[in-house]
């Protein structure tokens, strides 16, 4: 299932890593994790998510502000019934790991490219095999996924074919437009429209639309520091300006926002 990064080899467990017949060798992390990001495959030091922005997420997902977009995700990978999965952007693991609930017997896999993610994520669940790699590069062999989850992450839609088995499906979950409105509203002057349905001119040909769904309520968050998360971890913690940041975080009333999720399933054809 596992192949190297540097030559696509099949990698097979060595000690505590893996290794494949170019001897091209991978040690596991102390927390459990496989790094298959070479050197040559990063566009800056640390990619991804830095720790706090990993941090925030984290706090704010674990606090169950998200848990319905968890759980419909679980039940969708359910319903599937794969034996074996991934979930590529895995971020810190909150969503690979419910997936994982739902899907006890089936042999998963998660990757994200930020190392400090990856580091948290793997202690949510140690069945899994969690790995830092790029998302354009997947170490994992041609047709080995049954079911494949992208979950707020970049998407490179030839390789998630690749991945893909005959039959096989990727789950995408994205934002749409109304997604989180007032708090835009509250940071921007200008609220710029969001196409949440542009993904769909990307799909590969020889995949088939065959599922979508969204899911949509109201979000109360009460506390400053729910508030604050939520900012930290999205793209208006650093667009918006410290002022208007600082007035939603620091209202004595709770701050109403609307959460609208769009689920997405596209199938390989043979």
């Amino acid at each position: 299932m596992l192949t190297c990064p540097l030559c696509q080899g099949s990698l097979s467990q060595l000690d505590n890593g893996v290794v494949c017949p170019a001897g091209h060798r991978f040690d596991r992390a102390r927390q459990g994790y496989l790094n298959l990001l070479p050197v040559q495959h990063k566009n800056s030091r640390d990619p991804g998510d830095n720790q706090a922005m990993v941090q925030a997420r984290r706090d704010f997902l674990d606090a169950g502000h998200y848990a319905p977009v968890a759980e419909r995700l679980a039940q969708l990978a359910a319903e599937r019934a794969p034996g074996t999965w991934l979930d590529i952007g895995c971020g810190e693991g909150y969503y690979t790991a419910r997936i994982g609930q739902a899907l006890p017997t089936a042999q998963g896999f998660a990757l994200d490219i930020s190392r400090e993610a990856v580091k948290r994520a793997c202690r949510r669940d140690p069945r899994l095999t969690w790995m830092v790699a790029s998302m354009a590069r997947v170490p994992l062999s041609d047709a080995s996924c049954q079911f494949i989850a992208s979950v707020f992450s970049p998407l490179d839609w030839s390789e998630a074919k690749r991945l893909l088995s005959p039959g096989g499906g990727l789950m995408r979950v994205g934002p749409t437009e109304g997604h989180l409105m007032e708090l835009r509203q509250a940071l921007y002057d200008e609220v710029r429209p969001y196409a949440d349905d542009k993904h769909l001119a990307l799909v590969p040909e020889g995949m088939t639309h065959a599922h979508s769904e969204i899911l949509q309520w109201r979000l109360s968050l009460a506390e400053p520091k729910a508030r604050a998360d939520l900012l930290a971890m999205t793209p208006h913690g650093w667009r918006a300006s410290a002022k208007r940041r600082t007035r939603v975080i620091e209202q004595t009333a709770p701050f109403e926002v609307t959460v609208s999720m769009r689920y997405d399933y596209f199938v390989r054809q043979a």
